[in-house]
């Protein structure tokens, strides 16, 4: 049998582009090399009665239009809004954060009179950038060197709505992309927690400072997403994060795609300058009229694809794309709910966001560890207990806590991470957290410990890179991953990528998926009555 379409990883954007693939008409084939689906948005039971979400752990990057369009709800997706968060000082004060923005306004005055007053400005320009960005993300980036109409078409949309901004925002925007959030925060406030806790989006999985020009941008990113139509919140998915990618699947199969798990894909075959579909690892071929690989660019076309087959330039700018790993995870099964000293009892922000490092300054030296090839000694870490709005997780009165931590080089000082070095990273990550919750580690009945090492021979995630690269200003849009090759495409004919190495980049938002999806059927003449946006067929 010839499949239409075979896609390679169950992660959540492969699981989108097949999606929309089966719903258009065509036979798909989706092909997973561990035995179970989600890549990076996985749910597992690791531990007797405890779901842990293994590596992503919060939603709000993914696209509405893709949950409307692929009828995720039928199939079992809830998104549960959470409240606020928190920073929890060394002089044992705290910072709290709330979904309402006259609740935070009022937090910060209790801190900085200054701040409460700068606020408002700082969350209208925080929003201006975000609307600018917003419809880009669903709309495949134009090659700027093309004369085809659609690509000319779209360069004047890009311009007609940069010019519709005054000559001031048009300069602040230009300045927000490439400045530092270290410097962007400076603009607004004196308070050093206030400007810890704004400054947290911009170093989530970025191997960069909070000093570093281009992380102004990342915090855009990490605003950009909603739930439920507001603008910026953040939820858990019901049941873990698997549940997006267990309701992608269940909306596929319902479309009479297929899913393989098991499936580990050892080359693209190629013939003639046109793939014919893969081989796996037990030998067996599976042919395709087309494949589209959700693995990342350095994967896909360094470890499945013969060099011979591709340009020398190409290889040359997927070898230089940039994938350093700064992550680690760590997932911990708890007897109980810990008890923070700084935190008042019954506080709601424990059902947030919750952070120890409480100024910029504490952020960059623990960047400084990464840059000398060492895993942070005071890292900073965004740990979430979603079973405090999620019961579903663990059994009746235990509790589950994710801990992501920055920064995790992917490699210690030039070597392979070794199981001691991994256990010393767990050890600093949980001393860390006992001083702010003393009996904390009494309370652990078992912990998954994932460093970058892991993150790439487990997820997949070349380097643990949880982005699928980074997403500095060199790495966006039309150099996304390379230039030339940023609509979806690649050399080989009918060798197409739709992972989070592609436009619009990481996180689970399922965008690079869908747009994909958009550039494929384009290509093959389709039309999709089920994509809500009009711009995905003209």
């Amino acid at each position: 049998m010839t499949w239409d379409a075979v896609i390679i990883g169950a992660g959540h954007n492969g699981l989108v582009t097949a999606g929309y693939l089966a719903r258009a008409g065509m036979k798909v084939c989706v092909v997973e090399k561990n035995d179970w689906i989600g890549g990076a948005a996985v749910s597992r039971e690791l531990f007797s009665g405890f779901t842990y979400s293994n590596c992503s752990y919060v939603s709000s990057l993914f696209r509405p239009e893709i949950m409307r369009d692929l009828e995720l709800p039928k199939h079992g997706l809830q998104i549960l809004p959470y409240e606020g968060g928190a920073v929890m000082m060394q002089d044992g004060g705290h910072l709290g954060m709330f979904r309402d923005h006259d609740a935070n306004r009022r937090e910060f005055a209790r801190h900085s009179p200054r701040d409460a007053e700068a606020y408002d400005r700082y969350a209208r320009d925080v929003l201006r950038h975000c609307r600018f960005i917003r419809p880009l993300l669903l709309r495949t980036p134009p090659d700027p060197s093309s004369f085809r109409p659609r690509d000319l078409a779209e360069l004047a949309w890009l311009g007609k709505r940069m010019f519709a901004l005054s000559e001031a925002q048009m300069y602040d925007m230009i300045r927000f992309w490439t400045m530092s959030i270290s410097d962007f925060l400076d603009e607004y406030f004196e308070h050093p927690t206030i400007k810890a806790y704004q400054a947290v989006a911009s170093i989530i999985g970025t191997a960069l400072g909070p000093m570093s020009p281009g992380t102004a941008y990342v915090l855009l990113h990490h605003a950009m997403g909603d739930v439920d139509g507001n603008v910026g919140a953040w939820g858990f998915a019901r049941g873990g994060m698997g549940a997006i990618t267990r309701a992608l699947a269940a909306s596929l199969r319902a479309a009479g795609g297929e899913i393989r798990t098991g499936s580990g894909v050892a080359k693209i075959a190629v013939r003639g300058g046109r793939t014919t579909g893969v081989v796996l690892d037990n030998g067996d071929e599976i042919a395709g009229r087309r494949v589209i690989s959700n693995m990342d660019v350095k994967r896909t076309f360094l470890g499945h694809v013969d060099e011979a087959e591709l340009p020398g330039d190409f290889v040359k700018r997927v070898r230089a794309f940039k994938t350093r790993g700064s992550s680690g995870k760590l997932n911990i099964a708890l007897d109980a709910a810990p008890k923070f000293t700084a935190l008042p009892e019954g506080a709601p922000f424990i059902k947030g966001d919750l952070h120890f490092t409480d100024s910029i300054e504490r952020m960059e030296r623990a960047y400084d560890d990464w840059k000398a090839g060492h895993f942070s000694r005071d890292p900073f870490q965004d740990v979430m207990i979603p079973t405090m709005i999620d019961p579903t997780m663990t059994p009746p009165g235990k509790h589950f806590m994710s801990c992501f931590v920055q920064y995790a080089p992917p490699k210690i000082e030039g070597q392979d991470w070794t199981d001691a070095d991994r256990d010393a990273f767990a050890k600093t990550c949980i001393d860390q957290i006992e001083s702010y919750a003393p009996g904390f580690r009494d309370l652990i009945l078992h912990m998954e410990v994932r460093t970058p090492r892991e993150l790439e021979a487990e997820v997949g995630l070349t380097e643990g890179n949880i982005f699928q690269g980074e997403l500095t200003f060199d790495q966006l849009l039309f150099n996304r991953p390379v230039p030339g090759y940023a609509q979806y495409r690649s050399p080989i004919r009918d060798l197409w990528i739709c992972g989070s190495s592609t436009h619009p980049g990481g996180g689970v938002m399922g965008a690079p998926g869908r747009n994909a999806a958009a550039e494929i059927l384009r290509d093959a003449k389709m039309p999709v009555k089920e994509m809500s946006d009009a711009y995905a067929i003209p």
